[in-house]
Order: C-alpha cells, then sequence, then structure tokens
C-alpha cells in the first residue's frame, strides 16, 4: 500500500500545495512564499523515499499506480518508476524549492501567481517523468508549457520577454502536433497506448520510420537540437533567474527522457536506420554551438548555448545502443541539470546586484566577491568536465560506448571537450580577474545565507556524483541493460 501511494502523493502534493497558496490572501506575501517553499520541500523529501524504497535488482516498473480513466476506449491513469526516470524526478523535487528561495526576493509583483505556477509546474514535471500512458504522457508533456510560458512572459527580466516566451511556446507546441498524430496511429493498431503492451507490439518498419520521425519532431525541439535550437537563448535571456534554472535543469531533458522512454524501445528498427543522422546533427550542434558560445556577451546566452552542446552530447550517448553510451547520456543530464542550474543562479546572483548581464561590465569580482568567485570556479571546472566533478564522468562513459560504435563520431565529438574547455575559462577569466571596474559596478556585495543555502546542495552533488557515481550507475543500470538488450 505504502509502495503504490507514495508516487500518487509525489504528484498531488504539489496539486494541493497549489490550492492552498491559492487560498491564502494575497497581501499575505510572505505567508505564500513560505507555504510554498514548504511544499516544495516536502515533495523533494518524498522523493527521495523512492530511491530508498527503490529496487535495484528489476527492470519492471516500481510503485505502480493504476486507475482507470476512460474504460471504454482502453485508456488508464497508469504511474510507475523505473531506472531511468527515477534520478529525473528526483532531480525535479531538488530544483523546484531552490528556484522557489532564488525568487525570494527578486519576485515582487504578483507573488501569489508566482509560486502557483512553479508548483503546478512540478506537479506536471512529476506526472511526465511518471506516467505510464502514452496519450497521457502527451497531455502532461504539452501542459507544461503553459506554467513555463507565464513564468517567461509574465515575469520576465526585459521587454522582449512577450516575444521570447511566444517563441518557446509555438516551437514546443508545433513540434508536439507530429507526436500527437504518432500516438493516434499508434492507439488505432494496438488499441491502447499503454507501455506495457506497447513494448510487446510489433509496427511494420515503414510505420516505425514515420513514427520514429514524428516523435523526433518533438523531442529534438526539447532538447534541443540543430537547427530547432533558436527559441532556446532567447527564452532563457528572457526568462527570470529561476525560469532559466528550471528550463536548463529539467525542461531540456523531457526531450532526452522521451527517447529513452519511447523511440528507442517502441521503435527499434528506425532507430537503427538513423542513428546516423542523429549522430550528424548532435555532432554539428556541439561544435556549432561550442563556437557561437565564444562570441557570446552575454552571459546567460552562454551558459545557454553551452546547454546546447552538452545536450547533444548526451543525444550522441543514448544512440550508441550500449550500456556504456545509455549510463552516461542519463548521468550528463543529471549533472547538467546541477551544474547548468548553479552557473545561471550564478548569473542571477551578479544581475540581482549589478541588473546588466554583459559581460564586459565586469572585471576583478575576486577582489570584491570571494565566496561568489569560488562558487563560481567550481561550477565552471564542472561545466569543462574536470576529472572529480559530476560531468566528466556522464561524458566519459558516453565517449567509451561511443568509441564502440563509431570512432569518428567520438573523435568529432571529443572536440566538444576542448571548446568547452576554452568558453568556460575564458568567462571566468574575464569577469573574476583583471581590475576592477569601480565605473561601471556599484555596491557590491558578496553571496548572502540564502544564496549559500541554495548553492551548497549544487556543489555537494558536483563532487558526490564525480567521486562516487557507482551510487547513481547502481540504480538505474539494470533498467538501462533491458532498454538496450534488443540492440
Amino acid at each position: 500500500m505504502f509502495d503504490s501511494n507514495l508516487l500518487l502523493s509525489l504528484i498531488i502534493l504539489p496539486f494541493l500545495g497549489a490550492v492552498v497558496v491559492l487560498l491564502i490572501p494575497e497581501n499575505n506575501v510572505r505567508l505564500i512564499r513560505q507555504v510554498a517553499l514548504n511544499f516544495s520541500l516536502l515533495t523533494f523529501f518524498l522523493s527521495l523515499f523512492l530511491w530508498i524504497g527503490f529496487d535495484k535488482s528489476t527492470p519492471d516498473f516500481q510503485f505502480v499506480s493504476q486507475f482507470s480513466w476512460l474504460p471504454l476506449s482502453n485508456l488508464s491513469f497508469s504511474f510507475g518508476v523505473d531506472g531511468i526516470s527515477l534520478f529525473f524526478l528526483i532531480l525535479t523535487g531538488l530544483l523546484i524549492p531552490l528556484c522557489i528561495l532564488a525568487s525570494w526576493t527578486a519576485i515582487q509583483n504578483y507573488v501569489k501567481e508566482y509560486m502557483i505556477a512553479w508548483l503546478m509546474l512540478e506537479a506536471l514535471l512529476m506526472c511526465v517523468f511518471s506516467v505510464l500512458d502514452l496519450i497521457l504522457f502527451y497531455i502532461f508533456f504539452e501542459s507544461v508549457l503553459i506554467p513555463m510560458f507565464l513564468i517567461i512572459g509574465v515575469w520576465g527580466s526585459r521587454e522582449r520577454k512577450i516575444r521570447a516566451a511566444y517563441q518557446f511556446f509555438l516551437y514546443t507546441l508545433i513540434g508536439s502536433l507530429l507526436m500527437l498524430l504518432a500516438v493516434l496511429l499508434i492507439y488505432f493498431q494496438a488499441g491502447t497506448t499503454d507501455i506495457h503492451v506497447l513494448m510487446t507490439t510489433e509496427f511494420s518498419e515503414r510505420r516505425q520510420i514515420f513514427m520514429w520521425l514524428a516523435f523526433f519532431a518533438s523531442f529534438a525541439v526539447k532538447i534541443p537540437m540543430l537547427p530547432f535550437h533558436i527559441w532556446l537563448p532567447e527564452a532563457h535571456v528572457e526568462a527570470p533567474t529561476a525560469g532559466s534554472v528550471i528550463l536548463a535543469g529539467i525542461l531540456l531533458k523531457l526531450g532526452g527522457y522521451g527517447f529513452l522512454r519511447f523511440s528507442i524501445p517502441l521503435f527499434p528498427e528506425a532507430t537503427i536506420y538513423f542513428t546516423p543522422l542523429v549522430y550528424t546533427m548532435s555532432i554539428l550542434a556541439i561544435i556549432y554551438a561550442s563556437l557561437t558560445t565564444l562570441r557570446q556577451v552575454d552571459m546567460k546566452k552562454i551558459i545557454a548555448y553551452s546547454s546546447v552542446a552538452h545536450m547533444n552530447f548526451c543525444t550522441i550517448g543514448m544512440f550508441t545502443l550500449n550500456v556504456q553510451g545509455v549510463e552516461g547520456s542519463i548521468l550528463l543530464m543529471l549533472s547538467h541539470g546541477i551544474v547548468s542550474s548553479a552557473l545561471f543562479l550564478c548569473i542571477g546572483v551578479l544581475y540581482d546586484r549589478h541588473h546588466t548581464r554583459i559581460v564586459r561590465y565586469y572585471s576583478g569580482l575576486v577582489h570584491t566577491m570571494p565566496i561568489f568567485v569560488t562558487l563560481l570556479f567550481i561550477f565552471t571546472l564542472a561545466n569543462l568536465s574536470l576529472p572529480g566533478t559530476s560531468s566528466f564522468v556522464g561524458e566519459f562513459l558516453i565517449l567509451v560506448g561511443a568509441y564502440q560504435s563509431n570512432t569518428v563520431t567520438t573523435f568529432l565529438a571529443a572536440t566538444g571537450m576542448v571548446l568547452g574547455g576554452a568558453y568556460s575559462l575564458w568567462l571566468f577569466n574575464r569577469i573574476c580577474y583583471g581590475n576592477l571596474k569601480m565605473y561601471s559596478l556599484g555596491g557590491f556585495r558578496d553571496v548572502d545565507r540564502r544564496e549559500l543555502s541554495i548553492f551548497a546542495p549544487l556543489v555537494f552533488l558536483t563532487f558526490y556524483m564525480g567521486v562516487y557515481p557507482e551510487v547513481f550507475l547502481d540504480a538505474m543500470h539494470i533498467s538501462v541493460l533491458h532498454l538496450v538488450a534488443g540492440f
């Protein structure tokens, strides 16, 4: 009973939090913030129980909860967790309270609506990563756009925020319409959209190719792959700091999760057929995004383009179709969720104080903000995949997996690590060292306690994942083995 209700509680709790916040008077801002934070923290601690109670010896879905939705159409609400989805749920639970804390003083208008949007976003993300029905996955996958659209459009930082919000919404929505057609085609052939049944359903090669492309159109926009990445830098720059954190930390992972959950296991022949295409697009994106990062002047755009490079590194790992590559891609997605979120939070700290993100206004911060510079240094090293940090293990495993599959791809993908070192260190060097620019920035103040409490768990996880990756790999190993067994 505890098993079946735990996952359901994890999904319902943020919805319940949103309802409680809705009932609090609008002028009681402090209480609204505290209630939202407490509900999100409770959700995170509850998600840890999934990990504690998780059975690592089986590839089956656990904590399964199922109840009928449209019995005549053979559709039901079905939720469950396996080794692939487990850590995405925990990562969502971790980042939402950090986002709420990061917005504690930065957001002053429409605080009630802002907190409701965050709690609704958390609930929908929990649904996306645990739902075991294809039609419901599509519904939740699209529903995530609504609170994110509002967070960018209403609480964004500059004049172009409305344009960025619409661009984000339309790009991802149009990409997903083809997926809806493929889901309907699957339903009419199999008579159900339950994942357990679909795993045993065989589709003709021609149908697989069409459906794989339809799913790819949706997931490639979310990752984002070249040339579907246009919406990402704009959305990052215009979003508030917390919005950028959740965009990089969780929403970019939806595409990767979709590949692992649906495209690869349901359409194996089409996956093998299109692997060279994915490799080509990923390598182009890694090199293009890394070179583009070097010429950016806005700090948020630098991290946004570096996210494109890292996520395309993950797609190479997924499509190696071997255990090392797939495990490396999941680990790198988790690491990217921590490291890029931390880098966006670092930029948010500077923006809150000086209201600019243009690199040339900053110099010599090591003289006035030593704690901040130390934190930025740690996450910069993690971003360039230094051994001992979380990103190194993921990238190393991807390269090991890719080498078994295609040596040319491995060599070209590895250039991303070299270029990653170039743009990461160059950004750090420009803003932290040199002479202090007193004329452009006034009122220096180092990281305060609230900000330090946000960074502390991220620093711990960056090193913990780098030194003890086995803890994470153990939980996902059997599920990944089961995924690639067919190949």
